[in-house]
This record gives structure tokens, sequence and C-alpha cells, in this order.
């Protein structure tokens, strides 16, 4: 392959255009289509600036064969994304179930605050989780801004495969949790604590739905290489709209937390005021789908 054709190949592995290119390396696009085309050849600096940009050799980019060249996971991306997944899953389900083990403590007499507390406790380590979490993967897609997708079309399938079972398996928790709701209120009288243990059984139910969507779904995004390379390095455009994204994010938790705070010192709704938090994560959801730079293109 010769340049012209590596660089190519460089650019649609990392999912840009090449407007997008061009602003990398601090050129203009019609110089990265001349390039692409064989018309021209750029500068020393600025194939020094490729190779350091997307981690490939200079006598591979100029003489070799870019698409042979890659053999593997060199960045160990799988076994990051498995664990980023995994910690991201367990936090978010670890708040619901929080709410479901509060409730229940209640119901079996345990002191309010001290529910209270350990749910507080809860949400504290799922947050730091997250938060750390966060912070590992922005460091992981500085030192790795363009990943080679080393997954073979076998491996995609197979896990596509395995997806559809933890949508399905998440759907049939939730409706296996109402029909215990269902079930619980015809056989038992609609009064505490058979009220509040029912919940609980159906927030518990619901966390590990909750888990197998998030786990699922990150999973299935893993193997989008692709879409990885796109958002690690988007347009000025793009990235302006994610940051919004995780602006009005970050400020819907805080105002919620702080909801729930203030109902549960004012009011003593520690144990009913559980609900404002899937509503935040509906309207973070909602936030991210009308915002979303990449909106139909997925």
């Amino acid at each position: 392959m010769a340049f012209s054709e590596n660089l190519q190949y460089i650019r649609l592995r990392a999912g840009i255009t090449q407007e997008q290119l061009s602003e990398q390396l601090g050129v203009s696009r019609q110089s990265v289509s001349k390039w692409e085309s064989g018309a021209s050849f750029p500068e020393m600096n600025t194939l020094l600036r490729i190779c350091d940009l997307y981690g490939v050799s200079m006598d591979t980019l100029l003489r070799g064969n870019m698409e042979e060249a890659e053999v593997g996971d060199t960045a160990q991306y799988d076994a990051f994304m498995n664990r980023f997944s995994l910690r991201i899953s367990l936090s978010v389900a670890g708040i619901i179930a929080g709410v479901a083990l509060m409730v229940l403590s209640q119901a079996l007499g345990a002191p309010e605050m001290l529910c209270v507390a350990a749910f507080l406790l809860i949400i504290t380590v799922a947050v730091v989780v997250m938060v750390a979490s966060g912070i590992q993967y922005d460091g992981f897609q500085k030192k790795h801004p363009v990943i080679p997708d080393f997954y073979t079309e076998g491996e995609k399938d197979a896990f596509h495969q395995k997806f559809v079972w933890f949508i399905a398996g998440g759907v049939g928790a939730i409706l296996l949790g109402v029909a215990l709701l269902v079930l619980t209120f015809s056989l038992l009288p609609e009064e505490e604590p058979y009220e509040s243990i029912a919940g609980a059984a159906f927030l518990l139910l619901l966390s590990g739905a909750v888990f197998s969507f998030v786990y699922g779904g990150m999973q299935e995004e893993k193997y989008k290489v692709w879409k990885y390379n796109r958002d690690n390095n988007p347009t000025p455009e793009a990235k302006r709209r994610l940051n919004l994204v995780g602006t009005i994010s970050a400020a819907i938790m805080t105002a919620t937390t702080a909801v729930y705070v203030g109902l549960g010192l004012t009011r003593y709704a520690w144990g009913e005021a559980w609900w404002v938090f899937p509503v935040a994560a509906i309207l973070c959801g909602v936030v991210h789908i009308i915002l979303d730079p990449y909106r139909g293109e997925d």
C-alpha cells in the first residue's frame, strides 16, 4: 500500500472525516484530500505528527501495509473496557439495590436514620467508583486516541447473540417483578409491612434488570471501535455539545441529590422520596438524546 492508501485507511479506521483529520494536523482539508489522492506529500513534521497521533511507525506508514500490520489489541482495550463496563453497571444497579435495602430494612423495623445512613453510604461508594472510572476512561482515551479494530466479524456476531439475552433478561426481570407485585397484593393485605417488602423485592429485580441493560449495552458499544475513535476525535461542534450534555447531566444529578436530602430532612421522606433518582436518570437520558451530536448516525 502507498502512503495515500495508508493515510486513508487510518482516517477511515478512526471514523473521522478529512476535515477532522486536517484539524488534528493543523492543515487544510484540501491538503488531506491531495495526500489521499497521491497528488502531494506532507512535510516531515506532519508525518511525525501522524505517527505519534495514531501510533504507527514511519516505515509502515510510508511503505508498508497498515491493514496487515494491525494484528492485535496492543492497547489492552478489551480488558480495560470490560472492567469499565462492570464498574459502571454495578454502581448504577447498586444505587437502586440500596434503595430496596433501605425500604426493606425499615419495613423489618430497623431504625430509620440507620437505614438512611446506610443508603447514603452506598450512594457515596457508587459515585466514587463512577467518578474514578470516568477519570480512568478519560486517561485511557488520551493515551490511546485511536484504537485499531482488531475484533473479527465472528466475535462481533457472537456477542450480539449474547446481547439479545442481556436485553431480554432485563425485560424479563421487570415483568417478573410486576407479576410478583400483583400476586403479593392478591394474596396479602395491602398494608405495611407487606407493601414495603413487595416494593423492595421489585426494586431488587429492577436493579438486576438495570445491570443487565447497562452492562449489555456497554459491552455492545465496546465492539464499535469506530465509534470510540470518532467520539475520541470529535469536531469542535460535537465536542461543545458533548460537554454540554455532561454539564447538564451533572447539574441534574446534583439537584436530585439535594432534593432527596431536602425532602428527607424537612419531611422525613427518606423512604418515600427514592423515586427522584429514576426520574433524574430519565431526564439525563432525554438530554443525551436531544443534544447527541451524532443522533441518527449510529
